[in-house]
């Protein structure tokens, strides 16, 4: 049986799961060869150097397509598409809706009149006007109101690698933006949080860079003094909600009483955002005191496990830079997977459309490859986020599982790494595989909620947001689940339907400690987020409050904030894995050996002094009778 499966920690590799190595190289093939049809289809061109409103690639010489005017003309001396009315957007199918042509530059100044525009073509010999017009008949021929640019031209200026002219003044896109963000009535309201971003991009991006140089410093202080480290988290969170929340009402007292009846908008504005962020902060210290009040008396063994989770990290410093490396595979293969769903958008024949300029249709099954791209799209990010996952178990349970920490390879990480790439990529790809069966699913329910929002009855909108509901709790569980399969084939080299099946029995015979132990270090870990969000948000507040006369704070202080958490979270979410497959190993190790001769303990001196202090702790809370006995039942 599994659970009585002697367990041989990395004394032998084998290939696991091949046959899903396989499917998932073959699937890699289907994406690469919907890549290669795009771009030998004409799609990369048309995407690069742009097309006219008549099918034309602009920068060359095209084919004439039959039932559509103006087509295949010779555009070499034209590299430049030039949208009519630029500001027309269809918000339906989020494009711009004008009549698009090529042109040989863009205005660099605004034209105010028709005559402009014939001084502009006459002068740079480049016409703004459809084909059919000469430059001579733009004042004088009564189709140039249809067949030239909507004036005042806006000044325009070549998007660099798409030859396309856009409007320097982004003003004109309001209206697709107003469209975006539906819960803004107010037109001058988005124009207010649009203009307050663009004041504060110093200060935003300054607030970022802030924001990461504390997550490095988190993880320092992660790594020498995890002993104090939770009481250090705890005393500072206690200050910083406690003070960013007395900050905010001084603030909204302090604006309160110098506010004049003549106060402009933006003054407004920011009065009743300090009054929201205020109440929203008080609330949320509360609750926060309420959840520390509940935990404290777990607050001990959590000092443990940090500290030999910190000297994981002191043995293994590559550890720290996992995120940097993900983050960078993730954004190639984003980068990648935008790129070809451009493509994707522009392959397939030019046929005319109802008014007669030419549209780029695909025809057949080949018109579905955009789902193909869209699972691939949820797959291949799963399984890079899991091969993270292997190499961080691979290098902690090496560490784990070697007596002798002198004899650890030189570099356990790039060890883990090889491993995985010579023998456990198949357990990846199918771990990832079913997170994606998982995902998909819920994303179609919240795709259909969106689309029926406000049409559908009370009872199928409650069966669809429990749908949705349970499909992520699931979606959540499977992830740990996949995690601790990950650690089991680091150690035992078996493939991922063993692996998960030995794993969870280990997590069910210690679910208690589970419950216990992670909840508390995961509370910690957030609070180390929360940390670093409540400085970087203190610290924009302070550097915002010195443009609250001109800036609208709303918009600048939650992408701040938001960017911070991001960043605080990928950097601790690589600690919070190593706590997880620490205690995995430990209850391998616990259970299979008994520190007898010839089953000796693989735990280090510090994890043996946590084992200790955790079963005396348990033992006296147990001789109590209190529910802290029940709740933490020695193994």
């Amino acid at each position: 049986k599994s659970s009585k499966r002697e367990w041989k920690p990395l004394e032998d590799h084998s290939c696991t799961d091949v046959p899903w190595l396989l499917l998932f190289i073959l699937f890699c093939i289907g994406m690469g060869f919907i890549c290669g049809f795009s771009i030998a289809t004409g799609a990369a061109a048309r995407l690069l150097s742009g097309y006219d409103s008549y099918g034309n690639i602009c920068g060359q010489k095209n084919v004439k397509v039959e039932g559509i005017a103006n087509s295949g003309l010779d555009l070499t001396h034209k590299k430049y598409v030039f949208f009519l009315d630029p500001c027309n957007i269809d918000i339906v199918h989020q494009k711009i809706k004008s009549l698009a042509l090529c042109v040989s530059d863009c205005p660099r100044k605004e034209l105010k009149t028709l005559a402009d525009v014939q001084k502009f073509a006459e002068t740079n010999g480049s016409t703004l006007c459809s084909y059919e017009l000469l430059p001579s008949e733009y004042t004088t021929d009564p189709r140039a109101t249809k067949l030239c640019p909507k004036y005042p031209v806006p000044e325009s200026a070549p998007i660099p690698f798409f030859h396309r002219c856009a409007p320097v003044n982004i003003s004109c896109y309001a209206k697709f933006a107003e469209a975006l963000i539906t819960f803004v009535s107010d037109s001058s309201a988005l124009h207010r949080l649009i203009s307050g971003v663009m004041t504060s991009k110093e200060i935003i991006m300054g607030l970022c860079l802030l924001s990461l140089v504390l997550s490095m410093i988190l993880m320092v202080i992660i790594r020498y003094i995890s002993r104090v480290l939770v009481w250090i988290l705890t005393i500072l969170v206690i200050l910083g909600s406690l003070g960013g929340t007395g900050v905010l009402w001084w603030l909204y007292a302090k604006q309160r009483m110098s506010a004049s009846d003549a106060e402009i908008q933006i003054t407004k504005d920011n009065l009743q955002a300090l009054l929201i962020y205020a109440i929203s902060a008080t609330v949320f210290t509360v609750i926060l005191f309420l959840i520390m009040l509940i935990m404290r008396k777990r607050v001990a063994l959590t000092i443990a496990l940090f500290h030999v989770a910190g000297k994981v990290f002191l043995h293994l410093p590559l550890l720290v830079f996992q995120p940097f490396w993900t983050f960078f595979v993730l954004i190639l293969f984003w980068t990648y997977w935008i790129v070809v769903l451009l493509f994707l958008g522009t392959t397939g024949s030019p046929v005319p459309n109802e008014e007669g300029f030419a549209e780029f249709r695909m025809v057949g099954p080949l018109k579905y490859m955009w789902w193909y791209h869209v699972v691939g799209l949820i797959w291949i990010s799963e399984f890079i986020l899991a091969c993270q996952q292997m190499t961080v178990a691979g290098a902690v349970v090496t560490y784990y599982f070697t007596r002798e920490k002198r004899n650890l390879p030189f570099t356990p990480i790039l060890a883990s790494v090889n491993r995985l790439v010579c023998y456990h990529l198949g357990t990846v790809a199918k771990g990832s595989f079913i997170i994606t069966l998982v995902k998909i699913p819920r994303m179609i329910l919240m795709y259909i909620h969106t689309q029926l929002k406000g049409k559908e009855n009370a009872c199928a909108r409650c069966m669809l947001k429990a749908c949705i509901c349970c499909l992520w709790c699931l979606e959540k569980c499977l992830t740990y689940l996949n995690q601790n399969a990950y650690t089991a084939t680091a150690i035992n080299s078996t493939n991922f339907c063993t692996s998960a099946k030995d794993a969870f029995v280990i997590l069910v015979e210690n679910a208690l400690r589970v419950a216990a132990i992670n909840t508390v270090g995961d509370f910690m870990l957030f609070l180390g987020k929360v940390l670093i969000v409540c400085s970087t948000g203190l610290a924009g507040i302070m550097l915002l409050n010195y443009q609250r006369d001109y800036t609208i704070w709303v918009l600048p202080l939650i992408i701040v904030c938001l960017f911070a958490f991001l960043v605080a979270h990928c950097f601790l979410s690589i600690y919070e894995m190593v706590v997880d497959v620490l205690f995995l190993c430990f209850a391998i190790d616990t259970k299979y050996n008994d520190g007898s001769p010839g089953r000796e303990f693989y735990m280090d001196k510090v994890l043996m002094e946590f084992v200790e202090s955790s079963r005396k702790s348990m033992k006296e809370a147990g001789r109590g009778g209190g529910a802290e006995g029940r709740e933490l039942k020695p193994m």
